[in-house]
């Protein structure tokens, strides 16, 4: 079972499909994955250009993981105007149902460069989406 979610800011929308992954799980010894695919859109005039990450992951346990990184998967994908960026990426929890919750750190292109220093960066904030396995929410 997936679950949407949405958030816009700063005229860059941010769009979540979450699917659990049964194949890549063990519940017996405490894992259970997911796949998250992310589209982050650019409703703006000028390019952005995704810097950095930050995942705070919660698992029904309040177990916490936070992870912070340059781009995404790889990349810091500048996404022109009115085009997007998709991914897909996973966590692993501990318990069969949890949350993520995050955001972006962007920065705008103007004309090609970046805007001067302090202005042009801003974050994208990630409002928190659900992870869950399709029969542990009832």
């Amino acid at each position: 079972m997936d679950k949407e979610e949405n958030t816009r800011q700063s005229a860059v929308g941010v769009h979540v499909v979450t699917t659990y992954l049964p194949g890549h799980s063990r519940p017996d010894h405490g894992q259970y994955a997911f796949a998250y695919t992310i589209t982050i859109s650019n409703d703006s005039d000028v390019p952005v250009k995704l810097l950095s990450r930050h995942w705070i992951i919660t698992d029904a346990d309040s177990g916490v993981q936070e992870v912070r990184g340059e781009g995404v998967v790889g990349e810091q994908p500048l996404i022109a105007p009115g085009q997007s960026f998709r991914y897909t990426s996973g966590a692993t929890l501990a318990t069969p149902v949890g949350c993520m919750e995050g955001s972006y750190t962007m920065v705008r292109q103007e004309n090609g460069k970046r805007a001067a220093a302090g202005e042009s960066q801003f974050q994208v904030p990630i409002p928190a989406f659900s992870l869950h396995m399709p029969s542990a929410l009832h």
